[in-house]
């Protein structure tokens, strides 16, 4: 019997537990910039009883995205969508975090929702950093969602003296993806399927390792000690979240950012967690 077939981009702990959630039995394409990370978490993934095979791809890539896209749909219509790839704002330069995370997923979005089958969905990882960072107005917001992706870098509010770090640059990228999602979500609606994002909070995984040892630290250490739930989240907790918004039970939604953060964008607007001044 043919098998459905998943696309799952970053060979990350977050995409590995949403696609051993849903992946059983479906042909897995897992695509990364290192292949050996592909390699391992396929390898971890095919010892468990899982189909994966690793293939290497850049986000930040247009011509990669077409490959790993024309690869998938060699094992048939590309069914599932699971965007973990990306970079945090310890790992990477401004220009990188714009080129990967924004530019990237929205070109990834794009592409996938040319071919994606009916019935099929989608679900990309952006952050909470995109709900705390200073409200933008209604334009800046639809600029980001509806703007070709070949010009989205141009922005005005993308441009160098208008990104003040890497954190900030990082909050943009993922405010993008949320507002992309919500644009994209009507293309992938005509071929009667859905899409949608996920925005976690701090989820133990190596990316997250790399912030708590880097310069921001003591702040993410701080976070998650004084939200509402005490403590970082799981892997596992994400792809339940997954689970639901790529099965029967989420068929209504799409379109829509869940935040799954401990109550830490809670804390920090309205708790202990709120910036003075």
């Amino acid at each position: 019997m043919k098998k459905e077939v998943m696309l799952v981009t970053g060979a990350g702990q977050i995409s590995m537990a949403i696609a051993r959630r849903i992946g059983f039995g479906k042909k897995i394409i897992l695509g990364d910039k290192n292949i050996e990370n592909a390699n391992i978490i396929a390898k971890i993934m095919n010892e468990a009883g899982y189909d994966a095979v690793p293939f290497e791809m850049d986000l930040s890539s247009r011509e990669s995205i077409l490959a790993i896209i024309a690869e998938t749909q060699k094992c048939g219509e590309i069914k599932y969508l699971v965007n973990g790839a990306g970079v945090s704002p310890s790992q990477a330069p401004i220009e990188a975090i714009l080129k990967v995370d924004l530019y990237g997923t929205a070109v990834l979005l794009e592409e996938v929702g040319k071919v994606i089958a009916e019935g099929g969905c989608g679900v990309t990882i952006s952050s909470q950093s995109g709900w705390r960072m200073p409200q933008l107005t209604a334009e800046e917001d639809r600029l980001l969602a509806t703007t070709p992706t070949e010009e989205l870098l141009s922005l005005d509010i993308l441009q160098p003296e208008n990104v003040r770090d890497t954190l900030h640059a990082y909050q943009l990228a993922k405010r993008c993806n949320e507002k992309r999602v919500m644009a994209e979500c009507i293309n992938w609606g005509k071929r009667g399927a859905r899409l949608n994002d996920i925005a976690p909070g701090i989820i133990v995984t190596p990316l997250a390792l790399d912030e708590f040892n880097g310069p921001r630290g003591d702040f993410y250490r701080n976070m998650f000690a004084k939200c509402p739930a005490g403590r970082p989240g799981t892997a596992d907790e994400v792809a339940n979240v997954a689970e639901l918004l790529m099965g029967d039970k989420g068929a209504f939604i799409t379109g829509s950012t869940f935040l799954i953060d401990g109550g830490a964008t809670s804390s920090y607007f309205y708790g202990p967690l709120r910036p003075e001044g």
